[in-house]
């Protein structure tokens, strides 16, 4: 199996602020695992995977965008990469200046771009953050964090659910560095239940370079229904999230896997499985032809995190209050494109008592 090793030696003149061993630690061979692939990927926050040959020639690249692709797909973790990757990737000669990268980039509208000597080795990445610095994002944010946080009683007697204390802190300050550290400065707080103390503590976001507006629900409006406080119709793709929701998604990836697959509206979905505490048996004809001891059931479930193109919010329903499965099964039933985006990073809903205790160990450590 290849290894960064396998690539060329040469280092890359135009991958100013890079750091040279990273890009080599996402250098893999066509018949790596995807498993392992991911796991690279994750160790070194690019978010890609380079693919060469024997001889250190550019074959491939897989992005979190294949990779999730390839999961909806059914592919497994022990699958070679070579069935996931992009073989089509748009590569660079290390001859290439910064102003004709970027507009290469902006053009395929991509991200990466790997540098390659005469021969076709790969020499290096060029990553547009690298070009361009961080990126402040257009898109607006709104967290959900109305709700009355009933399954938490009694602590949420004296406080609403999102100042609940998760890693020495209220819960809404670690989503909220989150969104912070990632690039997004436009945040909304739809609130109902205790809300001028939310209002109190997080204030306008100065506190965390954002600026935070209220959308204050009179009446419990549901998870969907709230976004019709919005002053205006959004510009950009809007990012919804349930207030109690704590995850180390990449909302950058999340916008673009929205953007590629063209989706009015996108749901983030986990994995959930099921065991049936029997065995279950199989009849026909009224005689039994199989006995299956406890099977373990799997299926996708929607994990409170959405993404909304400005035209997803022409299926708001106009008045009663509504929730985001009422929102998604409208925009299905107008034959607009719903995706899903399957979530392999840390997640946890707060919304139990056991929930808030596993919060609470974990939270800190799951940062990567």
């Amino acid at each position: 199996m290849l290894d960064a090793r396998g690539c060329g030696s040469g280092t890359n003149p135009l991958s100013s602020g890079s750091n040279v061993s990273s890009w080599k630690e996402v250098v893999i061979g066509p018949e790596t695992t995807l498993g392992e692939a991911i796991a690279r990927v994750d160790a070194s926050r690019l978010q890609v995977a380079v693919v060469v040959n024997e001889e250190g020639k550019l074959i491939g690249v897989l992005t979190d965008g294949d990779i999730r692709r390839a999961i909806l797909r059914g592919q497994g973790l022990d699958s070679p990469v070579h069935q996931a990757m992009n073989r089509n990737a748009t590569s660079v000669s290390a001859g290439a200046t910064r102003d004709e990268m970027l507009a290469l980039m902006r053009r395929k509208v991509i991200r990466h771009l790997p540098v390659l000597d005469p021969a076709d080795r790969l020499i290096g990445l060029v990553t547009l953050d690298a070009l361009i610095g961080a990126v402040q994002r257009p898109n607006w944010v709104v967290l959900m964090a109305g709700g009355l946080g009933t399954r938490l009683q009694p602590l949420t007697h004296e406080r609403p659910k999102p100042l609940l204390p998760v890693g020495g802190k209220p819960m809404i300050e670690a989503i909220l560095e989150s969104f912070a550290e990632q690039g997004f400065r436009h945040i909304f707080l739809c609130v109902n239940y205790k809300a001028e103390m939310i209002r109190e503590h997080v204030g306008n976001g100065e506190r965390w370079g954002v600026q935070i507006e209220y959308l204050h629900e009179p009446s419990r409006l549901g998870t969907a229904g709230g976004l019709r406080l919005l002053a205006k119709r959004p510009e950009h793709p809007v990012i919804v999230m349930n207030g109690d929701v704590l995850t180390r998604i990449s909302f950058d990836n999340l916008l673009r896997f929205h953007e590629d697959q063209s989706a009015v509206a996108t749901m983030v979905v986990r994995d959930y499985q099921l065991q049936v505490p029997y065995g279950v048996v199989r009849l026909e004809g009224g005689q039994i032809r199989a006995i299956e001891e406890k099977p373990v059931h799997a299926f996708l479930v929607n994990a409170g995190i959405y993404v909304l193109s400005p035209e997803a919010f022409d299926y708001l329903p106009a008045c009663e209050p509504a929730d985001m499965p009422d929102l998604f099964q409208g925009i299905v039933r107008a034959g607009k494109l719903a995706a899903a985006f399957p979530l392999r990073e840390y997640w946890i809903d707060v919304g139990r008592m056991d929930e808030l205790e596993r919060a609470n160990r974990e939270w800190d450590s799951s940062r990567r």
